[in-house]
């Protein structure tokens, strides 16, 4: 459901994207390229339009770099809930 099967560059730091249940849209990842870190090499547009799709695991990844876990980039674009392991495994994190 939440595997990425498709990603297209539309301008500057916006990609329209597909999942594998249909649903698409387009994301801005200009805060991921300003988040510095594992993320710092995408402030170099011509580095962030390297993105591919990892096909075996439906994931958009930048060669020797950062990915995007696809039920994130899915949450982020279609505003529907985290899977509830993740929401799950973040609130044993923030208990410590």
């Amino acid at each position: 459901m939440y595997d990425l099967i498709e990603a297209k560059y539309v301008d500057g730091y916006i990609l329209d994207v597909r999942f594998e249940n249909g649903k698409r849209g387009r994301h801005d990842f200009s805060r991921y390229a300003l988040k510095g870190g594992v993320f710092e090499r995408l402030s170099d547009l011509s580095y962030f339009k390297s993105f591919y799709v990892n096909k075996e695991l439906g994931v958009l990844c930048w060669p020797d770099g950062p990915d995007i876990a696809p039920e994130t980039l899915y949450h982020k674009v279609t505003g529907e809930p985290l899977p509830p392991w993740m929401t799950e495994e973040k609130e044993e994190l923030v208990k410590g």
